[in-house]
This record gives structure tokens, C-alpha cells and sequence, in this order.
């Protein structure tokens, strides 16, 4: 099967992790199909090179906008319509259904190919407070709602995205298909499972949306109740210096490190030296790095975005540092299961690449 991956932005190379998920979708792809990924944006040149056997057109997109932006549009156009004259597509794949998911699916109907295109960000939410979601804009929301009217098929990763995407895509239209876990890569290390919750462990972008205030907040609280918990902070980001500043003055700072941005190729050791996982996100499409903490074995905890619900019962309303405190003391005194075999059974990588290529397959023009 020929598939074209239409992104936002994909490896550079061999050493660059760029977007995790869509690396390891693609690399699984090339193993049976002939994948091709379009990268709009990033990286920011245009070149032609293969990362896993997948076969990459960079566009070199960079930041352009305006009437760059037109011209963005009409080369990543011309560059699908000449590969598929190349090469003819099975099938077109685009991730998040803002430009990328434009693109694909304008090609799709343009050169009668069949679309899907992945939810997989802030396409349907507007939260204004942070500055974060395409729902807040007019332009934002126009290419949300074109992309997902010409798409042959739209796929959401968590159940909670598929309830918020049922608003917006006609039925039948909508599939569940979560993006998958290296289980090489992720796996338990082999120790007991009820050993007490002491060190926590998150990762992220340090950004509005990821919400590591109310994380700390929550923190903080649970200190003031007595356990002797740590709280190991992964992930850099503009709001650093700020949260740093903040951890200093909740006076946990003794108990909170910064270990800044840490090779994805390290997270599976970073995650199997901690005893459980939290993630104090606003909003999450699907949530990888909760499925790779609970491949690892780690017990999964925060706030009730992606697939949380779906992983743990230790969920509290986001933004809400109060809930979240009192879930993670509950925790402390007795740690919900691991989530290990679900992610094995239902978000492996291999199992999850089979989905989407039955999903490939069974699409129609």
C-alpha cells in the first residue's frame, strides 16, 4: 500500500525525535508499506531524505505567513499531486486537522484519493484563559471545519475526543484509532507493584496548557498533609524560570527537580525510576506520555483529559488543584493499578498501525 503522511513537521533525521508517535507510526508503516511523509513546516528547509525507511519531502514551511502562507499551500498542493503522478497514493494520512489536515484533504479530493485526518491537538477546544485551542479563532475554526468535511475519514484517540469530535463530524465519519506505544522501548522493569507511591514523575512541555501550576499547587498541598513524596518535573518550555519561581515560593522546591528536556530514547528509564505518574494537563488529544509511563508499570494519575479516564480511576476535574491534591493522596496511601496490560492490549504500536491500516483499507473514495 502506498501512503502519504501529511505533518505538521517530521525528524530532520535519524537522531531527531521531532514528533515521537508519528516517528514511530511511520517507521512501523515502512515496514509493510511504501510511506511517504510530506512535512510542511518543519524541518525548516526543504529536502528530499529518508528517517526508518520512510521517504521524506520536506517543505521547509518555517514560519510563513500572510501570502507566504498561500504559497506554502499551492507548493505543498503541487507536491502531492507530482508524487502521486510519481507514485499513485492509496491513500492520504494527516495529522491534527488544522493546515496539514487542510492540505491532505483538498489533495484527497483533487486527485481522488481517500483522507483520513487524525485529530490530534487544541482543533476543537477554546480556552481563552490560556490562549490556547483553534476554536478561539474564526480563521482557525474555518480550516478545522473544511478539513474535517472534505476528509474521507476522521479518526479522535481517546474516548473523550471522539465524545467532542461527535459534534463536528457527521456519523459514520468518525473512528476511534489511538496513536501506538513503542512496547520495545516502554516496558515494565519488573518490580512489585505494591511498593508505596514516593517519587512522581511528569513530562511535558512547559507550557499554559500542560498546567504544571496546578500540578505544583496540588504538590504543595499533599506536602502540607504530611507524605514525603518528590515530584520530578521533565520537559522545558517558556514557563520554566516562572514554575521554578513558584516552587520556591509553595516552599517545595527542596522536593520538586527540574530536569529539563530529556531524549525520548531516556524517557522509558526516567519513568521506571519513578513509583507513579501524573499529568496535570487543560486539555490532551490522547495523552502518549500517560501510556508510556503505565507501559513502563507506573500507576497513572491527574486530571481528566485524553485517555486518563480510560487508564486510571485517579482523575480530578483539570485546573482544579484541590481534586487533584486529594487524588494524589489517595494514591499515596494506596496506589490504583497499573494500567501495563491495557496499554499492551490496546495501544501497543503494532496494534495500533493494524487499525489505522485497516482503516487504509477500507476507506473508499
Amino acid at each position: 500500500m502506498r501512503v502519504g503522511l501529511v505533518l505538521p513537521g517530521f525528524s530532520a533525521d535519524a537522531t531527531d525525535w521531532c514528533i515521537p508517535a508519528l516517528r514511530h507510526l511511520a517507521r512501523t508503516l515502512a515496514t509493510t508499506d511504501d510511506v511517504r511523509v510530506v512535512a510542511v513546516r518543519y524541518p525548516y528547509r526543504a529536502a528530499r531524505y529518508a528517517v526508518d525507511a520512510a521517504e521524506v519531502i520536506a517543505l521547509g514551511g518555517a514560519d510563513r505567513r500572510g501570502a507566504a502562507t498561500l504559497a506554502l499551500w499551492r507548493t505543498t498542493l503541487q507536491t502531492l499531486s507530482a508524487e502521486h503522478r510519481r507514485r499513485p497514493f492509496d491513500v492520504l494520512h494527516a495529522f491534527w486537522a488544522t493546515e496539514s489536515g487542510l492540505l491532505a484533504a483538498a489533495a484527497g479530493r483533487l486527485l481522488r484519493i481517500p483522507t483520513l485526518v487524525s485529530l490530534a491537538g487544541g482543533e476543537l477546544v477554546s480556552l481563552r484563559d490560556i490562549d490556547y485551542g483553534d476554536q478561539r479563532s474564526a480563521w482557525e475554526r474555518l480550516k478545522v471545519r473544511a478539513s474535517l468535511r472534505l476528509a474521507t475519514t476522521v479518526t479522535a484517540g481517546s474516548h473523550l475526543l471522539m465524545a467532542l469530535a461527535g459534534r463536528h463530524v457527521q456519523h459514520g465519519k468518525l473512528h476511534r484509532a489511538p496513536l501506538g506505544v513503542d512496547l520495545t522501548l516502554f516496558q515494565p522493569d519488573g518490580r512489585s507493584e505494591t511498593q508505596p507511591v514516593r517519587t512522581l514523575v511528569t513530562v511535558g512541555t512547559l507550557t499554559r496548557v500542560k498546567d504544571h501550576v496546578t500540578l505544583l499547587r496540588a504538590f504543595a498541598a499533599l506536602r502540607r498533609g504530611g507524605p514525603d513524596a518528590t515530584l520530578q518535573v521533565v520537559g522545558d518550555g517558556p514557563l520554566r524560570p516562572d514554575l521554578e519561581q513558584l516552587a520556591r515560593r509553595l516552599r517545595i522546591d527542596d522536593s520538586v527537580c527540574f530536569l529539563g528536556e530529556v531524549d525520548h530514547g531516556r524517557l522509558a528509564s526516567i519513568y521506571r525510576a519513578a513509583d507513579a505518574f501524573v499529568l496535570s494537563s487543560r486539555h490532551e488529544a490522547q495523552g502518549m506520555v500517560a501510556l508510556e509511563a503505565a507501559a513502563c508499570g507506573l500507576p497513572v494519575m491527574g486530571t481528566r483529559v485524553g485517555v486518563l479516564p480510560e487508564l486510571t480511576t485517579a482523575v480530578a476535574p483539570v485546573a482544579d488543584h484541590h481534586a487533584l491534591a486529594n487524588a494524589l493522596a489517595v494514591s499515596l496511601e494506596s496506589a490504583p493499578p497499573n494500567a501495563a496490560q491495557r496499554v499492551v492490549t490496546e495501544f501497543g504500536l503494532r496494534e495500533c498501525v493494524d487499525r489505522f491500516r485497516d482503516l487504509y483499507t477500507g476507506v473508499r473514495w
